[in-house]
């Protein structure tokens, strides 16, 4: 069944003149509607390459050499044919019988191969239909005007091995009926040609897709790689550079990439510990003498100032520094979503989950458990409705988290992931007030090949919708 074009409407002056074009050209609309019913995998256009040059090949062949072969065999045997008839013809005109010709049809059928009967002058039978396509009837005809000049009756029609031919003769009034063999007048073994063409071109195909399997295998094993690597997992054991050059040159390239990042991972990693150790030592010894002093009013202010500052490094150290080094695991999602139910309840909000009970996932357990703690405190935070939803899929699972707050305005959702970025009426703030909350749930995902999205939610506030992909 075909598939209905999908409109897609123009974004600038360039596009919509090209748009009316095709719009006005049905030429145009057809190659478009053509190009949307392609093929879009690489293996079926190649496929497609080689195929339809050989069908079309195949098909110039068959009409072009093999109309004129027929043409030319099928012409030379029915000039044969009829100049016997002819032959016949003549002498029974010239030299009268009057044992009802049986010595020239013993001739005829002995060395003639042509079976005939004298036959008393009657009508001949209704014409038949014309074959649509019958290089012999034509070719036929067209003998015998030119070397009989008698009104004649023929019958080609159907698969029957013989000819009827039937030819009015003068002297004497009588009729010629002569039944001949289909292959003495007609080239009927063409069609061994015709089954060598096709069967060689079957063969040929069959060689074609081994062939163009064991040259996109590489490139599917490459793509399998870098999405695995996009979601953060190992890439598979059996994974080797192979191909031909060019996938070769590009497995080398992803692979070196790949070493690349992770070398930079490693490095930032090293120095984010070793801030993070002397940013805490600092901060230890302000603890302490701080404690030193007293508890005063003063120290206690600045004991405050000292736990957001701790609060805050350690929320940018967390993001800097991800859950790239983390192994998956099979994950129950309940459990980590069961985990603000208690929190939830002391802050007196209906909170609601819906997930199968023993569904499980394969993600960095301590990465998807923050990036649902992010959403749901996010939430709690400015909401006393919550509503959890989750929908496993063929595709990957989908986290739905439902909320009655204040919501963020549709133009500002995109800002609300940058890093730092903090909105006034936007909830894209952590306890720390750092405004890297939805920023860090967004990364994990990603590390995960998956990603999220705000909505509009349906309970009035807003909604955060998880893609994590199997």
């Amino acid at each position: 069944m075909a598939v209905k074009p999908v409109d897609i409407e123009p974004t600038n002056v360039e596009e919509l003149s090209l748009w009316q074009k095709i719009r006005r050209n049905p030429i145009l609309r057809f190659f478009r509607w053509l190009g949307q019913q392609m093929p879009k995998g690489l293996y079926a256009r190649s496929l497609l390459i080689i195929i339809m040059p050989m069908l079309i090949l195949q098909s110039v062949i068959a009409y072009v050499f093999m109309e004129r072969h027929w043409q030319t065999v099928t012409q030379r045997l029915s000039k044969a044919v009829t100049a016997d008839i002819s032959a016949i013809i003549d002498i029974i005109e010239t030299y009268p019988q009057e044992k009802e010709y049986a010595e020239i049809i013993r001739i005829s059928r002995e060395r003639l191969k042509l079976n005939i009967t004298i036959m008393p002058p009657d009508p001949f039978p209704p014409a038949n239909n014309k074959p649509f396509f019958s290089i012999l009837d034509d070719i036929l005809r067209e003998e015998i005007t030119s070397q009989i000049s008698r009104p004649f009756w023929i019958d080609t029609v159907g698969d029957s091995d013989l000819l009827e031919i039937r030819i009015r003769l003068e002297n004497p009034d009588k009729v010629l009926r002569v039944y001949a063999k289909r292959n003495q007048a007609y080239a009927s073994n063409s069609h061994i040609f015709l089954l060598w063409m096709v069967g060689t071109s079957l063969f040929l195909i069959g060689i074609s897709i081994l062939f163009l399997r064991n040259q996109i295998r590489p490139i599917q094993k490459l793509a399998e790689a870098a999405e695995l690597y996009g979601k953060g997992r190992d890439l598979p054991i059996d994974f080797k550079i192979r191909g031909a050059r060019e996938v070769r040159t590009a497995g080398l390239a992803f692979v070196k990439m790949r070493e690349r990042i992770d070398r930079q991972i490693q490095q930032r990693t090293a120095m984010l510990t070793g801030v993070s150790h002397d940013l805490r030592t600092i901060l230890t010894r302000f603890k302490l003498q701080v404690a030193l002093v007293g508890d005063t009013k003063d120290t206690q202010e600045l004991q405050d100032d000292i736990n957001e500052m701790q609060n805050m490094l350690q929320g940018y150290l967390d993001f800097a520094k991800g859950e790239s080094g983390e192994e998956i695991e099979q994950v129950i999602l309940v459990k980590l979503l069961e985990r603000h139910a208690k929190e939830a309840k002391i802050k007196n909000i209906k909170y609601e989950v819906k997930c199968a009970p023993n569904l499980k996932i394969r993600v960095r357990p301590n990465a998807i458990a923050r990036l649902i703690a992010n959403l749901v405190t996010n939430a709690f935070r400015y909401a006393n409705t919550v509503k959890v939803t989750v929908i496993d899929g063929a595709s990957g699972t989908l986290i739905t988290i439902d909320d009655n707050g204040t919501g963020i305005p549709a133009h500002l959702r995109e800002d609300a992931f940058r890093p730092f970025m903090r909105l006034d009426e936007a909830r894209n703030q952590d306890e720390s007030g750092t405004g890297l909350g939805l920023s860090i749930a967004q990364d994990i995902a990603h590390l995960h090949g998956g990603n999220i999205n705000l909505h509009d939610s349906p309970l009035g506030g807003l909604r955060a919708i998880v893609k994590l992909p199997h």
